[in-house]
């Protein structure tokens, strides 16, 4: 799928923005990608998906962004693997349509309690034809399936919330990302017990100055060695 010409145009700051995160993409998946950011900015013109209209602003806002934690978690769950990822408030189905695209084994359900956001993000499983990207129109808490080894979410909820209504969804081995901007501190001294922050990893978005950083997060018993990164 070829992207509309003024989305074309983004084409060399969306190249830059992987070179300096080290991901080499094949043009299919930079088209894909930007394709993605087009159908973001049609459908937000009526839809209201994100309160940023500039297609540059989105792409560094958001596409940017989601694509910052991409390498972290293919460190965490190996590359090329067939993992099933949970992406919770997804919103306009960020970052979990940047990772069904990058990862075509990882299995990526968006979950969003407004059922106008994950319509969007069925339309988009269908025009990227992504087989491995769903989307649940439900509040996270009422999702009966569970299994994932990774539950992540990107200005959802605090990060107690987040753990708490998610726990019985994550897979005995999973692990949580949390997408934050500054360290939250008061959030972490506020987890519930059971719950061990292993890493809370700083992220560069290219062409943003703002803090952001993943809080990696698992159950603090039995938990398997070996999956702290720095």
């Amino acid at each position: 799928m070829r992207p509309e010409a003024p989305i074309e145009a983004l084409r060399p700051a969306l190249e830059g923005a992987c070179d300096s995160l080290g991901l080499a993409l094949d043009p299919a998946t930079l088209d894909r990608l930007l394709a993605y950011l087009a159908l973001l900015q049609r459908w937000n013109a009526t839809y209201n998906l994100t309160a940023v209209r500039d297609p540059g602003e989105m792409l560094t806002q958001h596409l940017a962004d989601c694509l910052a934690v991409v390498g972290p978690l293919r460190r965490q769950l190996g590359a090329g693997t067939s993992r099933r990822i949970l992406d919770v408030g997804s919103g306009g189905g960020l970052p979990g349509v940047v990772l069904a695209v990058l990862e075509p084994g990882w299995a990526v359900t968006c979950v969003d309690a407004v059922g106008k956001k994950a319509a969007f993000i069925r339309q988009v499983a269908v025009e990227l034809r992504l087989q491995n990207l769903a989307a649940e129109h439900a509040r996270v808490e009422s999702l009966k399936a569970g299994g994932f080894d990774l539950i992540t979410s990107r200005a959802f909820a605090s990060l107690a919330d987040f753990v708490s209504l998610t726990r019985k969804l994550l897979a005995p081995e999973g692990v949580w990302a949390a997408m934050k901007g500054k360290t939250p501190e008061a959030e972490l001294a506020a987890l519930p017990a059971g719950i061990a922050v292993f890493h809370v990893e700083p992220i560069t978005v290219p062409g943003l100055d703002a803090e952001r950083c993943i809080v990696w997060m698992r159950e603090a018993a039995g938990a398997a060695p070996g999956l702290v990164h720095s």
